[in-house]
């Protein structure tokens, strides 16, 4: 079978639907990211022609996501603004965190009265990936089961995670199912920012601040945590060198 014809039957068997609602994450400090941080959220940082958050917001629309849940909470009033201007095809509502950082975690949980379908998309507002063979969010989505999963997370191998300086994060049995890395080892997989999950996940979660992690961990033991692979680019945009390596490197594609 050549390449093409692969790719046009993998495009058939993604069919399945992608949830309508997506939280994206804003809310975040960007200190990797100074000093361009300095006065101006990360996610309105520019790279190749456009902000982080409008690069996320292009793949949203072009997979059928209809409403977004925006946490805001350095710099607000921007990524508010921006929002008003760029997003008017998307039904925007804000989860305030001015008051309190509440990180991944606590973000999710303070968004979810605002959320409405069950399960929902997660995904980090300094993404940047370009789809393989077919649309990333709908692959996700195709792999999704309630019945087994609380969370879903999109997943490259570590060889392809570009500009990525870390260890990786997890390991993947044949069933797609996650462990965590070990101490001081490689993980075979980095995860993107990219995840689908039930609003089970959430339950008698923890007050105020935390991270994802905790949910993540809780998964992993129960056994409902579960990883897919994603099957295009992936940019690891952390830091102000990264950007011009994303922008080289996209350049050549």
């Amino acid at each position: 079978m050549t390449a093409a014809r692969r790719a046009l039957r993998l495009r058939a068997e993604v069919a399945a639907d992608v949830p309508k609602t997506a939280m994206v994450m804003a809310a975040g400090l960007g200190k990797r990211m100074r000093p361009l941080t300095a006065t101006r959220p990360k996610p309105l940082i520019e790279v190749a022609g456009k902000p982080l958050i409008d690069h996320v917001l292009d793949r949203l629309r072009a997979a059928g996501v209809e409403n977004i849940v925006v946490n805001v909470h350095y710099l607000p009033g921007s990524i508010e603004a921006h929002l008003a201007a760029k997003a008017q095809d998307l039904n925007v509502t804000i989860s305030d965190e001015r008051g309190l950082l509440l990180e991944t975690g606590g973000g999710m949980v303070k968004a979810a009265p605002l959320i409405h379908d069950d399960p929902f998309l997660v995904v980090n507002s300094d993404n940047l990936w370009v789809d393989g063979p077919a649309d990333t969010l709908k692959l996700l989505a195709s792999h999704w089961d309630s019945a087994r999963m609380d969370a879903l997370l999109l997943l490259v191998p570590h060889a392809r995670a570009q500009n990525h300086r870390g260890l990786g994060d997890f390991h993947m049995d044949r069933t797609g199912r996650l462990r965590r890395r070990e101490k001081s080892r490689v993980a075979p997989f980095v995860f993107t920012g990219i995840q689908i999950v039930s609003k089970a996940l959430l339950k008698d979660a923890p007050d105020g601040a935390f991270s994802t992690n905790v949910f993540w961990d809780r998964a992993i033991e129960a056994g409902r945590c579960f990883g897919a692979v994603h099957q295009g680019l992936w940019f690891d945009v952390g830091t102000p060198k990264s950007i011009g390596e994303t922008e080289a490197f996209l350049q050549n594609v």
